[in-house]
């Protein structure tokens, strides 16, 4: 049996009930296989792959709290501090119902390629809890943060593991876990990034993924030859990505047609309107039924659908595992010519393979939505400068960086072989660098 193989089986082994990790593991192995073939010796001698695999630190904790009517409930917490060969741990902290060990994983062991991939110096880590905010009071939330950062504030800090936002984390908690961080640690450090401008955030973080994303795309499809001005796109989700990537595909000539929330879709013919988007979900935190009051001449549809709507580009904004199969036969049906990941492994592995085996451009998300992460790290580097870098400054380096990475996952593909799978660049791209960085500094 090969050696990426024999990993592959401990991995299933050792995590049983943990899917998306599995997932998340064989996707970037299997890509790997042709590096690890040419290094099979030292990497089995060294455990490579299974120190690769195994988190250096998994931290699970009881998070109790109040809510409003007095009464104690009990959330749990995690973080996963994966990988810190070529910096402190970096990765968000979501916050939804689904959270368990192993999607913390799944996101957390993603987040070293991704990591790796934006040139800075930060390793790869998650965390979150199965708390959910949706419907909770601003006093509720609070209780929760504090709680949570009570028992986190023992595992990070600057230079050790700096979390971020993710899905349920935004500014308002951000803000509530800084506060009890400073409060008990008596520290003032860029310890969270997403902070407001008031306290050291960034300006430009929270449009960096969606921005990014469609900085990626605009480079991807310049070196396949096609100008991105004119094309369609269909997005899901309604957050703080696709929200961005839908505003910034506007500004680069895309008219984009759709986006989705948890219960339903719209398809909007003249383009989906930002600003009745922003109003809708950073505003009035309402569904998307409320969108045909703003536009009469779109359609509301319950349920999934996005992708049975005719585009050029296809822009997964929403959450893992989104688009199926069944989704990529409809869309390579339709004639679509690029799928670029804005969320975390939203593209089945069946239904990606589906897309480049019909010759769609495939963009995965630890390079595409690299640009939250990378404005993160730009500002832990205004933080530790004690400076702060106007929006032209951070979108001028977050769109730098992005055309970097594009090149970069180009190449690699290239090197090893197979020209235009950007799914095996960037796992190439980014495992070069780790794996260097962690040979260097020996068996730890």
């Amino acid at each position: 049996m090969s050696y990426v193989d024999e990993v592959i089986e401990q991995v299933v082994k050792k995590n049983p009930a943990e899917p998306e990790f599995h997932q998340a593991v064989k996707e970037v192995l299997e890509s790997l296989r042709v590096v690890v073939e040419a290094n099979e010796e030292k990497f089995r001698k060294d455990a490579l792959l299974e120190r690769l695999v195994e988190p250096e630190r998994q931290i699970k904790f009881r998070v109790p709290w109040v809510d409003d009517k007095g009464q104690v409930q009990v959330n749990t917490g995690y973080r996963v501090q994966f990988n810190s060969a070529i910096g402190p741990y970096k990765g968000g902290l979501r916050l939804h119902p689904s959270v368990n060990l192993g999607i913390i994983k799944f996101l957390g062991f993603e987040q070293i390629f991704k990591n790796s991939l934006t040139g800075l110096p930060i390793g790869g880590g998650k965390g979150g809890s199965d708390f959910d905010p949706k419907g909770k009071s601003d006093r509720e939330v609070m209780a929760f943060c504090q709680s949570f950062m009570t028992e986190l504030c023992k595992y990070i800090g600057a230079d050790t593991d700096v979390p971020a936002g993710d899905i349920g984390t935004g500014a308002r908690e951000i803000g509530y876990m800084f506060g009890q961080y400073k409060r008990i640690k008596g520290l003032y450090e860029g310890v969270l990034t997403g902070k407001g401008l008031s306290y050291g955030g960034s300006l430009a973080r929270t449009e960096a993924t969606g921005y990014g994303l469609l900085y990626l795309t605009q480079e991807i499809l310049k070196i396949n030859g096609k100008e991105i001005s004119g094309m369609t796109a269909a997005v899901s989700g309604s957050g703080n990505v696709a929200i961005y990537a839908i505003q910034k595909a506007q500004e680069l000539g895309v008219k984009v047609l759709t986006c989705s929330d948890s219960t339903g879709w719209v398809y909007d013919p003249e383009g989906i309107d930002v600003a009745a988007l922003k109003e809708i979900k950073e505003v009035k935190r309402a569904r998307l039924t409320e969108y045909k009051n703003y536009r009469p001449n779109s359609e509301y549809h319950e349920g999934r659908g996005v992708w049975t709507i005719k585009v050029d580009l296809a822009l997964p904004c929403a959450t893992q595992n989104e688009l199926l199969l069944d989704d990529a036969k409809q869309l390579v049906a339709n004639g679509v010519t690029a799928v670029c990941e804005g969320a975390n492994m939203p593209t089945t592995l069946e239904a990606t393979e589906y897309l480049q085996a019909n010759g769609v451009i495939f963009a995965p998300g630890k390079a595409a939505n690299a640009g939250g992460v990378a404005t993160s790290a730009l500002e832990m580097s205004q933080n530790s400068e004690r400076l702060s870098w106007s929006f032209e400054e951070v979108d001028a380096k977050l769109q730098q960086i992005m055309i970097n990475i594009t090149h970069n996952i180009a190449d690699a593909a290239e090197r090893y072989g197979m020209p235009g799978n950007y799914v095996a660049g960037a796992n190439i791209a980014g495992f070069e660098k780790v794996v260097n960085a962690m040979t260097a500094q020996g068996i730890v």
